[in-house]
């Protein structure tokens, strides 16, 4: 088992989130987590990273257990976590971006060698890659967000809402990065989606979340056999 989350409770001040939450993923899955606006998806991802520390339940990566394990210690790990908005720094150039996230590395030659390949998937970036990440758009923000996570040696890839602020061709040109550094690298992906209908085909399994608890659990071809989705919600 590459990740076992178990019985994973979290709050926002007094405010519980999260009720029990229990994920597996195996070594190169992708593992899908739906569910409505507001069920607790990002919060279980952010809680498997370590930004909102758990109450209660454990987190165990490779076996060890690192449910208090602070960020910085779970990203040497090679877990990466790519949130929906704020997560570059914003005054700072794509290229430096991209600096910071393989700043654990000294081998530079290494370092432009990969370089080479997130900007050969993203071209956008290598053209503009002296402008500011502020000043980006929705869409080349994502496409930097995962530039930086090819940057690093990853073996899980959590991803909140991809598909926020895309275009459907720009949104289906990141799903399949995304399905690339599966396949290429070997990467589990825990997937936060509201397009349920790339979710279900790109995914082995899929969590379905409601009011911060795991009510389903099943596989991507299931589900996507389901004349009806609305009792998932």
């Amino acid at each position: 088992m590459l990740l076992e989350v178990k019985d994973l409770e979290a709050c926002y001040g007094k405010r519980k989130i999260l009720y029990a939450v229990s994920i597996a993923i195996h070594p190169g899955e992708i593992v899908s987590l739906i569910g409505h606006n507001g069920a607790g998806k990002s919060t279980t991802l952010r809680s498997i990273f370590g930004l909102v520390p758990p109450i209660r339940g454990k987190v165990c990566f490779m076996g060890r257990n690192v449910t208090l394990a602070p960020p910085d210690e779970k990203l040497a790990m090679g877990i990466y976590h790519m949130p929906q908005e704020n997560f570059l720094f914003n005054d700072l150039t794509i290229r430096d971006n991209l600096e910071m996230a393989y700043f654990t590395v000294n081998d530079r030659f290494h370092f432009e060698s990969k370089l080479k390949d997130v900007y050969g998937l993203f071209p956008v970036l290598g053209s503009r890659q002296g402008q500011l990440a502020g000043t980006l758009s929705g869409g080349e923000r994502r496409m930097l967000g995962i530039g930086m996570s090819l940057l690093r040696d990853l073996k899980l890839l959590l991803v909140d809402e991809p598909s926020s602020g895309l275009s459907p061709v720009l949104f289906q040109n990141v799903v399949q990065v995304i399905q690339a550094i599966n396949q290429n690298q070997g990467a589990a992906v825990l997937l936060v989606e509201q397009n349920v209908k790339v979710a279900f085909k790109i995914s082995q399994r899929v969590y379905v979340m409601k009011a911060g608890s795991i009510i389903l659990e099943d596989t991507g071809k299931n589900l996507l056999e389901r004349k009806e989705w609305w009792d998932l919600f």
